[in-house]
């Protein structure tokens, strides 16, 4: 299970490995996403808060990379934090998920983006429930919701 030492030594290190590599041009994002799905997964905008009914789906499933597939989370993660974005104490997996230092907007955070392709998914805080003490906090746009599968576990 990660943690915020976790979180901060890949921040400032390296990330994990991801398990494969997705590069795209610009043009080719753009050719398979919708103006807001780019200008936040390609361009690191953020979506307004409480926009989405993703913040309110607790349905067991999985929690993809909208730009490539990739899984990232697991239901059984996701809690409400009440700040408007989809919550989740862990990534499914450690290399699921890359952390940057990020300074903008006169903030010290943690950004959170895809392994695979980089696409910007949201910050990352040392605020969330026990046992992990993390906060993903993740544009919904960023994501695609892959149901759970009849007669298995969300985490399958």
């Amino acid at each position: 299970m990660l943690n915020w030492a976790d979180v901060i030594r890949f921040a400032e290190n390296a990330n994990p490995e991801p398990d494969r590599r997705e590069e795209k041009t610009p043009a080719e994002w753009r050719a398979i996403l919708t103006p807001e799905q780019f200008a936040v997964t390609r361009e690191k905008g953020t979506e307004r808060p409480f926009s989405s009914p993703m913040c309110k789906l607790f349905e067991p499933g999985q929690y993809a990379c909208v730009c490539c597939g990739t899984l990232l989370f697991d239901s059984t993660t996701k809690f409400d934090s009440g700040t408007g974005w989809p919550s989740f104490d862990q990534p499914i997996k450690e290399n699921a998920v890359a952390y940057t230092q990020d300074t903008s907007h006169g903030m010290r955070r943690v950004e959170t983006t895809c392994n695979t392709c980089d696409a910007h998914l949201g910050h990352v805080f040392p605020d969330g429930p026990e046992p992990s003490g993390l906060r993903f906090c993740i544009n919904a746009v960023s994501l695609r919701k892959v149901p759970a599968k009849t007669g298995e576990a969300a985490g399958d």
